[in-house]
């Protein structure tokens, strides 16, 4: 027969005797020990360990086995994680190639934006180059025109005009 917490009704009386002992125990002086007779507890004791269901002593043997599977868990769970590691490590010498093709990209692309940025000023330049001249020929040709409307005014020689407008026209070409 057992009580409500699954414990034999004799080993909670031997449990009972054993608080009583205990109690009832003498005091050491100025401590907070006691004196106990070693038989009774020793005897208490071994009454206790007889009177202990054998479910006990299964739960001995799961425990035992239970520690054996965490043990053989833990050795599984090493060995995973040193696969791990060494994947990881297959990972990162993949990472470091694909860091150094990026690194490459980036300094093809730095040059080829170099070399875009050179083609852009050296058409810059030409394109400059060619207003320029034609900055002069328009100036001269606008000068022309003003000297030939001045002359229809009346306000240059004819002659001066003349010679004015060939030598223009000579060195625009």
């Amino acid at each position: 027969m057992s009580d409500p917490r699954g414990v034999p009704l004799d080993v909670e009386a031997k449990l009972h005797q054993l608080e009583r002992l205990v109690a009832e125990a003498k005091t050491v002086p100025l401590s907070a020990s006691i004196m106990v007779n070693r038989a009774e507890v020793d005897g208490l004791v071994a009454d206790i360990r007889d009177a202990l269901p054998e479910e006990l002593t299964q739960a001995r043997w799961v425990v035992k086995e239970r520690d054996e599977i965490l043990e053989r868990a833990e050795v599984d769970a090493a060995r995973l994680i040193d696969d791990a590691r060494a994947e990881q490590g297959h990972l990162v010498s993949q990472e470091d190639v694909v860091r150094a093709a990026d690194r490459e990209a980036t300094r093809i692309l730095g040059e080829a934006r170099e070399h875009a940025r050179q083609i852009r000023l050296e058409a810059e330049d030409y394109v400059d180059a060619k207003l320029a001249n034609f900055e002069i020929v328009l100036t001269k040709t606008l000068s022309a025109v003003e000297k030939g409307r001045q002359k229809l005014r009346g306000r240059l020689d004819t002659d001066q005009l003349a010679e004015d407008e060939l030598a223009d026209l000579d060195e625009g070409y």
